[in-house]
């Protein structure tokens, strides 16, 4: 009966909203224009269901906007009567040496990410994965701290934070979570792979269900100039839905409830005349499985993201049948080191002009795979012990796809620049498709570490970096650790040329 009357065929997602269907937004009391989150979100609020039980207060004070709303809002009201002007930034305050906030900020960016990811995983946060500080995140971490009998000080230690990561790990491992990109809205999309074991295409976006449709993921996308309240009302008046909680913002909704015997999840987001969003339905025979993953789900759900990043823990991701990379050769004994992503699942990894490779071992929780070639002569190790002249451009030598140099396999360059935070490398613009393993060369020639694509996967984190540097220091250090002694060479973009080689991944 549940699954007749939760038929995989519905159709629970937008149906063609155009301009004709803009909706006008009602006249605002004065009141209302002066608090619009709290008078939208009140008195929906009392009607919220248990569509998964946090434990802290800080999961379930989504009443809107962020806690730090508040204290924005006065800073910008003093800010005005001191009669300052400009942006928000140049009006806040400085920061205190030594502020939480501050604190919180120097912790490495893809650590900050990982934590707050994993915080929505316990149930003690609720709302964007972005490695920003607010009052959200600061009451997550004190109920976390509380709930472990820790000092209360509202910001997590390293060992704090290594022990909360490996605490939610073997639950994502039991559910296969991945984040991926949505081919069709361009979203990041966070999925249970053991559960959704199906990916087919959507009205407006890309479904991923479980194989009798007991659950449906589906995103979708709206450009025909439909306003996001047009959205909402829609969403609400679906077939056979029973709306039970809803709240519309300026630039997002959140509609729940059930359809028919299964408990429904949607979020929407507006951004430059566009709506993008997600539903979750999925039957309520299910819910002591699925309603602890609602809120990682909704979380990792980033609808206008332009990045994704490489996740730390559970790797599961939709990948290529045939991807190609690049490797540098370390060895004149043919070892060579290249994106741990490339190197897996591969039945065959062959490198041109040098057949197939053996994949030796990967970078404990890492981006560093190391593999050999046997048989081959004369090869030209890569220089990995040259002094680093630092500065933050920087020469990338690799082999893009076959598809960016029209089937070509040739050996180019490509100049980068370097953005720095704490001990990440940033690259600022992506390499070419095919640059994932390529050399980071400094000024001086000199290589300071391997360029790595980081567009595929991610525990539902906010806009990240698409490409960053792996530094020379831990490359040799990965060397060492399986008995490869780094190789000295020439500087130069020249040299290195003959070093990099082009890495193929052929996988079932």
């Amino acid at each position: 009966m549940a699954l007749a009357q939760g038929d995989p065929r519905d159709n629970y997602g937008p149906t063609n909203i155009g301009p004709k269907a803009k909706v006008k937004a009602k006249p605002k009391s004065k009141a209302e224009s002066k608090a619009p989150s709290k008078a939208a979100s009140k008195p929906a609020q009392k009607q919220a269901p248990a569509m998964a039980k946090p434990r802290s207060k800080a999961a379930s004070k989504d009443k809107g906007e962020p806690a730090d709303t508040k204290a924005k809002a006065k800073s910008a009201k003093a800010s005005a009567k001191a009669g300052t002007t400009g942006s928000a930034t140049a009006a806040a305050p400085a920061e205190k040496p030594g502020s939480p906030r501050e604190t919180h900020l120097a912790i490495p960016f893809a650590d900050r990410l990982a934590m707050q990811s994993a915080l929505s995983w316990t149930g003690d946060y609720s709302g964007p994965i972005d490695g920003d500080f607010n009052d959200r995140l600061v009451e997550a971490m004190k109920a976390y701290q509380k709930r472990h009998k820790s000092k209360i000080t509202g910001l997590l230690s390293a060992d704090e934070r290594a022990a909360l990561i490996a605490a939610v790990e073997p639950r994502r491992q039991e559910v296969g979570w991945r984040v991926v990109e949505d081919p069709v809205t361009g979203a990041r999309v966070g999925v249970p792979g053991t559960l959704a074991t199906r990916m087919t295409p959507g009205q407006s976006g890309t479904r991923w269900s479980s194989a009798q449709g007991q659950l449906q993921i589906e995103t979708f996308r709206i450009e025909t100039g439909a306003t996001l309240e047009a959205v909402f009302e829609q969403q609400k008046k679906q077939p056979r839905r029973r709306v039970t909680f809803n709240v519309l913002r300026p630039d997002s909704f959140i509609v729940s409830g059930t359809q028919g015997l299964k408990k429904m999840q949607v979020r929407g987001y507006a951004r430059d005349g566009e709506v993008r969003g997600i539903v979750i339905l999925y039957d309520q025979a299910m819910e002591g499985t699925m309603d602890p993953l609602v809120t990682p789900m909704t979380s990792a759900f980033v609808p206008f993201s332009s990045y994704a990043v490489a996740s730390t823990g559970s790797t599961g991701v939709l990948r290529r049948k045939v991807e190609y990379g690049t490797g540098l050769v370390v060895s004149p004994s043919g070892h060579i080191v290249t994106a741990r992503q490339l190197a897996d699942g591969c039945q065959v990894i062959a490198v041109p002009g040098l057949g197939s490779a053996e994949r030796l071992a990967e970078e404990q929780g890492g981006e560093l795979a190391l593999l050999r070639v046997y048989g081959a002569h004369k090869l030209a190790p890569i220089g990995l012990q040259g002094a680093a002249a630092g500065g933050d451009a920087v020469t990338l030598v690799g082999v893009a796809d076959p598809q960016a140099q029209a089937g070509g396999g040739s050996v180019s360059v490509a100049p980068g620049k370097l953005r720095r935070d704490g001990d990440t490398l940033t690259l600022e613009v992506a390499p070419a498709p095919g640059f994932s393993g390529a050399a980071a060369l400094d000024g001086q020639g000199h290589v300071v570490g391997m360029a790595m694509h980081r567009s595929s996967i991610m525990a539902g984190l906010a806009d990240a970096p698409r490409a960053t540097v792996v530094p020379l220091a831990r490359i040799a250090k990965f060397l060492e650790a399986h008995d490869v002694t780094p190789a000295t060479g020439h500087a130069g973009a020249e040299p290195a040329k003959a070093s990099v080689v082009r890495v193929i991944c052929v996988r079932k």
